[in-house]
């Protein structure tokens, strides 16, 4: 096994198992990247793929809900509530995205960045959590339009790197009054558009670095976030009937603080390459 099949399995491992719980999957990338030194042009292709894997996972989990929904878009109307609240709660992070997403990661998508954003992620959890928790919102089908364009201006937050699409939407959901498995299951739904159209448009502008030479260090990337994030998914479905969010918190400081510790303790050199 080559060097960079293993680098690509840490990588797609790295992906799946955090790009659907509330810790940053593209904040653990781009340190995980600088630490194996698996950057240019070909890791973005690269993190394309991996990402696309991972959303797959989540798609297969939820076959059924998403088979049911399509069926349902011509005359069901809960159905067409919940395709109605996934398109409105999409919007927000589409619309900034293409306004300042090159900004974004010409500036913030390095590892220094990435650990305050995640510090700061941390911080909300713990206030969130620690505030009177009353549920409005009970399952994603009581949701309203209301409902969605708050959690979908909650995603926004995720365009800063290190703070999470998974914990923008789900500690929003919260925030708002939504239940632990609402919150969670919305965040879900949203993913799959959202992550979608990054993948198909990040694509579309590097797409010609895909080379047939690649093959077998993206497919173990892939196959890896395939099978770590569906892994994931299940796991955080079961851990929230029982628990809250704040281990997630704690990680969350503990990882930035150890970054931030690094860099300017001169351990490591984390500036951007």
């Amino acid at each position: 096994m080559s060097l960079d099949v293993v680098k690509a399995l840490l990588l797609g491992l790295v992906e799946g198992l955090t790009e659907f719980l509330p810790i940053s999957s593209t904040g653990h990338l781009i340190i995980a990247q600088q630490l194996l030194g698996f950057g240019g042009e070909r890791a973005k292709v690269f993190a394309i793929v991996i990402q696309t894997g991972a959303i797959l996972a989540v798609c297969w989990e939820y076959r059924s809900r998403i088979l049911a929904l399509l069926r349902g878009l011509a005359g069901d109307a809960s159905a067409q509530r919940l395709a109605l609240n996934i398109a409105i709660a999409f919007t927000p992070l589409a619309l900034l995205g293409l306004a300042f997403g090159d900004w974004i990661r010409a500036t913030l998508f390095q590892p220094v960045a990435v650990a305050m954003a995640f510090i700061a992620g941390g911080l909300a959890i713990l206030w969130v959590e620690r505030r009177d928790h009353r549920v409005t919102v009970e399952s994603v089908d009581a949701m309203t339009p209301a409902d969605a364009l708050k959690v979908g201006v909650a995603q926004a937050f995720a365009l800063l790197p290190g703070m999470s699409r998974a914990g923008s939407t789900i500690i929003g959901g919260l925030l708002f009054g939504f239940s632990r498995r609402a919150a969670t299951e919305f965040s879900f739904f949203l993913a799959m558009p959202t992550l979608l159209a990054a993948s198909a448009l990040e694509l579309v502008s590097h797409g010609e670095l895909l080379g047939a030479a690649d093959f077998g260090v993206f497919a173990a990337g892939f196959g890896a976030a395939f099978v770590s994030a569906f892994v994931a998914v299940r796991g955080l479905l079961r851990y929230i009937s029982h628990h809250d969010f704040t281990v997630f918190a704690w990680y969350r400081i503990a990882f930035g603080v150890l970054v931030l510790a690094t860099a300017y303790g001169g351990m490591i050199d984390w500036s951007a390459k």
